[in-house]
């Protein structure tokens, strides 16, 4: 394994992992909606038929009834987080690294990798969990046809105004168990990547960028595999009523399994992977 590089100034990583969280978020978010609007859909009553039938149904009939700005929806909020989330994220991988190594130079073994992933994810939970909580929100409030919140700063005080900060912090738990693990495999696995597509006797930093963006979309595709059965859980939570699912993700799961099967965890899977690579690239 080759020699990690040298560190980045603070400001260039900051700045650098803003605009790419930006690119991610215009690039994924219609996906990202189509999965949101997937997973909370609620099963159909008999005689009825499920509102939408797949990733490609959906996206059609949300095109059909909103337009481009319906797969747009919700997207203020993670727009406006995706900077600072990225800089605590590096911050956390960095951090995790770091207590790990005697010396700067100390190169991590796959499971140190992992683990200084999983700081990561416990790190960016703080930004992620309210701003998943009002974007889902946002993306579902059209499929219900009652139009409650006019934006996010709007859905942020009613929120707030219903049920204190613990209401726009709903979710939290879930948000958890989705990226600490998701996080640990996304590092674990883009590093390794970029060992196998790094030719012997060469550095990380001659990387092409073609093998960058595969060892990236291919990380997110391992992140997204840990990722999506929390994620189910954690969109069905966040968008229910106040007061469904008193003892939280436990109702959630058992609900779930019992009227629609373990298959239902992997709800939105397609939107989901068609997302992940070039979203993460």
């Amino acid at each position: 394994m080759s020699k990690q590089p040298q560190p980045i100034s603070p400001m260039k990583n900051f700045f650098a992992g803003g605009f790419g969280g930006i690119c991610l978020v215009f690039a994924g978010h219609p996906l990202d909606t189509i999965k949101v609007r997937l997973q909370t859909q609620p099963k159909p009553k008999p005689g009825e038929s499920l509102i939408y039938t797949g990733t490609i149904d959906c996206f059609k009939k949300t095109l059909a009834k909103e337009g481009m700005t319906g797969l747009y929806r919700g997207m203020a909020a993670p727009i406006i987080g995706v900077t600072p989330m990225f800089a605590v994220c590096f911050f956390g991988f960095g951090l995790g690294k770091k207590l790990q190594q005697k010396s700067p130079d100390d190169v991590l073994t796959f499971p140190q990798l992992f683990a200084a992933g999983t700081l990561s994810g416990v790190f960016t939970t703080a930004i992620m969990a309210p701003g998943e909580r009002i974007k889902c929100l946002l993306q579902i409030q059209a499929v219900s046809k009652e139009l409650k919140y006019a934006g996010p700063m709007d859905c942020v005080k009613q929120l707030y105004r219903e049920s204190g900060i613990r209401g726009i912090y709903k979710g939290t738990a879930l948000t958890l168990m989705r990226d600490v693990p998701a996080s640990g495999m996304y590092f674990m696995s883009y590093e390794w990547l970029k060992n196998l597509l790094t030719p012997a006797g060469k550095s990380h930093n001659e990387l092409s960028v073609p093998s960058v963006l595969f060892a990236g979309g291919m990380a997110g595709i391992c992140n997204w595999a840990v990722a999506i059965p929390p994620d189910v859980l954690k969109s069905r939570f966040q968008t229910a009523p106040e007061g469904k699912y008193p003892n939280g993700f436990r109702d959630v799961l058992r609900e779930l399994i019992r009227e629609e099967g373990v298959a239902s965890l992997y709800k939105g899977f397609t939107a989901v992977m068609l997302r992940a690579f070039p979203a993460n690239a």
